[in-house]
């Protein structure tokens, strides 16, 4: 029997938020794997403010998605026909298979995992690009020692929840900053934090103090903005910043607003650092190890917000994300 696919394909570059004049929505047959292909079909999809870079045509750490174009995202999916000699039909796979029900692939990039030990949503999450920007963001690039005190943005959200978690197990004091009195409580009633500011309801910098008093010796960023300058005046001697992502810039009609306070830098002999999680990609399985071993000894806890919608749903599950309307990491489920 003759499939449909229904995909998401870039038709014009985003000004501000997405509208859905931004996409087109296109139907097309299914077709079947030539030699080395196999084709999977979506169950999952990975929602990430990434996205909005990649609409983009700017240069960026990754080419932009082409106008016409199949929208890029990562999913989990089940291979339901093959004729690549590494996957069969039934194997359950991780890829950048974009935005569609069906995906053609012939194998690269695409990992096989395991639904009986995690959830399928948790290997986009906790147990796969999330996890591992968190990871390797926080120990490689923000070098957390036992004692310090680790700063997080964007807390309640995929990346932050994690970060919080593995500084928590390194023997820091972890500071979080979310939008919203249930996340805050969440952080610290669920995940561990120490402390959570509230960055609607609360002076950010005058939390800070309070929540850091001996300064700011890492700080996990993922929204840039304002609040990366409040965490600029409270630095430690020695400080690491992480620039991970600046979520609250992305959708800029005018310039993105710069650090005001970047002198803070000089002051305390501080850093501030890059981080793309795919410079990492030949120790994921260093992280992935690392994390499901803590995950196992419920050392952490993986939070992810699953939208039951379809494919159809995508527009608006997207910017659920930048209206800082989910908790934990944002899923869009597409089949069973």
């Amino acid at each position: 029997m003759s499939r449909i696919n229904h995909q998401f394909r870039l038709a014009a570059r985003p000004v501000g938020l997405p509208r859905p004049s931004d996409w087109d929505r296109v139907e097309e047959p299914v077709g079947e794997p030539g030699d080395g292909e196999l084709l999977v079909q979506n169950l999952y999809l990975s929602l990430d403010p990434a996205m909005r870079g990649w609409m983009n045509d700017a240069k960026s750490y990754i080419a932009p998605v082409k106008i016409g174009a199949v929208m890029r995202a990562v999913a989990v999916g089940r291979v339901i026909a093959s004729r690549h000699e590494g996957f069969a039909v039934g194997d359950h796979v991780t890829g950048m298979f974009g935005v569609q029900e069906y995906a053609l692939s012939d194998g690269r990039g695409v990992t096989k995992v395991d639904p009986a030990l995690a959830p399928l949503p948790m290997y986009l999450g906790t147990l796969g690009g999330t996890g591992m920007t968190a990871y390797f963001g926080l120990t490689d690039v923000g070098r957390p020692q036992p004692g310090q005190t680790v700063v997080v943005s964007g807390a309640a959200g995929a990346v932050g929840s994690v970060v919080g978690q593995v500084a928590k197990i390194l023997g820091c004091r972890v500071v979080g900053i979310a939008g919203g009195e249930a996340k805050c409580r969440m952080l610290e009633d669920e995940l561990g934090f120490d402390a959570a500011i509230d960055y609607k309801t609360q002076d950010v910098r005058k939390a800070l103090r309070e929540a850091a008093p001996d300064g700011v010796d890492v700080y996990f960023d993922n929204v840039g903005g304002d609040i990366l300058d409040a965490v600029l005046t409270r630095l430690a001697r020695g400080a690491r910043i992480v620039i991970c992502g600046a979520i609250s810039q992305y959708n800029n009609v005018e310039s993105v607003k710069g650090p005001a306070n970047y002198m803070s830098l000089l002051v305390n002999r501080a850093s501030m650092t890059g981080m793309v999680v795919f410079d990492y990609a030949d120790r994921f399985g260093e992280g992935i190890a690392r994390l499901a071993e803590w995950l196992a000894e419920g050392r952490i806890r993986s939070v992810e917000d699953v939208v039951d919608g379809g494919v159809d749903a995508f527009h608006d599950t997207l910017l659920r994300l930048f209206r800082g309307e989910n908790t934990g990491k944002l899923v869009l489920k597409i089949a069973d």
